[in-house]
């Protein structure tokens, strides 16, 4: 198997030939289109000069043509007789017709160069043939010639091809090493990043990647550290999830177990019979609290997007909510002010919400102190339904405030546990509202009371009208 790190660099010299390949033909067309029509004319305008000064000097003919050779052209001459003169380096090759030569001789002109084929990838201006010339009529004295002429590219570019041919050879000799030392450095992130799933995989989460580099190679590495970061982070949550399960599922069945025991052996007295059913029942129904809790965690935890929501009356659901706990309240002596209009409404799924109100209001009136009071809020706010639940209680210590979501988290444990408590219910509430959409959010200080707000989105383009209401709940 190829690795990545030959592949990038296959794919680098690939780029380069291709390149290289197309830039050619692209100059070559644009030579063959622009460039070959103003040489033509170049070459003509020197070939006339030429002309002018043997018309001048006919008697210097020969040493004006050895003088242009000289300065790098190559020329042909025709004359009447049919004689061949040539000046300067021989041609390749002598492709030029006897009817060129006859027009030419009769006072006729030749563009052989803007005339030369075009060719994808060959360009005429190294092509040493006599066809690629440009050609007029010369007089001198008596006689008359055809004038052949063209540039000898070899004088004018026998250095530079020596030049660039050296310069060629050291791009390739310097680029490869640079190549492969470029690829390296693109590379060398990818495999860090290989090599680190692969610690993922066997359960090592402490990393150490190029996140400083200010490219895409280096956002990766980031969110990838991130994201191991955030499975550390959750497999730690699971490990104390799994732990936090067997000891509350142990505890109880310890109890019960104990005190079944007990109700087996020689003490018969009814009272401290009485005593054991009890404790033994209060944890049955710890147990099964419990489970239906996890249950419904695990439920969410799984659920889709499909979860059926409509848009249903609020009051009449927090009322429902207050009447289950209407024993609570009395036993209490707590005074609940519910503050929402009869019209507003909620958009989502009416059993799980209700769960959400069950689980916060059963909490105020658990923890608050006997004589306080709950007041519930709502009203609609950009495009949400906002309920505000307050009680006057002792407050939650604001250490405890980014904890109170975690599954089993217990503020005061040895209290919470001896309530019944499962630490699973606000747990529970903020996965039914993250569900929805919505956000909750808490604000709670010690000895100032607690409030807890759902914010809840409402159906796309609901229209709600709120009746007034009455601002106080009885039971």
């Amino acid at each position: 198997m190829r690795s990545l790190y030959f592949r990038v660099f296959l794919i680098t010299l690939y780029t380069i030939l291709i390149s290289s390949f197309l830039g050619f033909y692209v100059a070559n067309v644009y030579y063959h289109w622009s460039l070959k029509p103003y040489q033509d004319e170049k070459l003509f305008g020197t070939l006339l000069h030429v002309k002018g000064h043997i018309e001048a000097h006919p008697e210097a003919m020969g040493d004006t043509l050895r003088a242009s050779a000289e300065l790098g052209y190559q020329l042909y001459a025709y004359d009447e007789a049919g004689n061949d003169l040539y000046y300067g380096r021989d041609f390749a090759k002598k492709d030029l017709g006897n009817g060129v030569k006859a027009q030419v001789l009769e006072g006729g002109q030749y563009h052989g160069i803007a005339g030369f084929p075009n060719k994808a990838f060959s360009s005429g201006y190294f092509d040493n043939t006599l066809s690629n010339t440009v050609g007029v009529q010369v007089t001198a004295g008596a006689d008359r010639y055809a004038l052949f002429l063209r540039h000898d590219s070899n004088v004018h570019f026998d250095e530079l091809r020596t030049f660039f041919f050296f310069m060629f050879m050291l791009t390739v000799l310097f680029s490869v090493p640079y190549f492969m030392l470029s690829t390296r450095y693109l590379v060398q992130p990818i495999v860090q990043l290989k090599e680190a799933t692969k610690r993922i995989a066997q359960g090592q989460y402490k990393l150490r990647l190029p996140t400083r580099r200010k490219d895409e190679i280096g956002e990766l590495a980031s969110h990838f550290q991130t994201m191991s970061m955030e499975l550390e982070r959750a497999d730690q949550r699971t490990k104390e999830f799994v732990a936090n399960v067997s000891h509350e599922i142990h505890s109880p069945l310890a109890s019960i177990q104990g005190y079944a025991d007990s109700l087996l052996g020689k003490e018969s007295d009814p009272a401290r019979v009485r005593e054991y059913a009890a404790i033994i029942g209060q944890e049955t129904r710890h147990l099964a609290t419990l489970s239906r809790q996890l249950l419904l965690l695990s439920t969410l935890d799984h659920a889709d997007q499909t979860t059926e929501k409509k848009s249903f009356p609020l009051q009449p659901q927090l009322r429902q909510t207050l009447q289950l706990l209407e024993w609570q309240l009395a036993e209490k002596e707590i005074a609940v002010r519910l503050l929402v209009p009869s019209g507003m409404e909620v958009h989502g799924d009416e059993v799980l919400l209700m769960q959400v109100w069950s689980n916060l209001l059963s909490n105020a009136v658990k923890y608050i102190p006997a004589g306080r009071s709950i007041q519930i809020q709502g009203h609609i706010e950009d495009g949400c339904s906002v309920i505000r639940i307050s009680d006057t209680g002792d407050g939650i210590p604001e250490e405890h405030l980014p904890f109170i979501y975690d599954r089993f988290y217990r503020a005061d444990k040895a209290r919470e546990r001896k309530s019944g408590s499962t630490g699973l219910g606000l747990s529970i509430v903020q996965r039914i509202v993250h569900q929805h959409g919505g956000t909750i959010g808490v604000e709670s200080r010690s000895g100032a009371g607690t409030t807890f707000t759902v914010s809840l989105p409402l159906e796309s383009g609901k229209q709600v009208n709120m009746l007034p209401f009455n601002p106080f709940f009885k039971l």
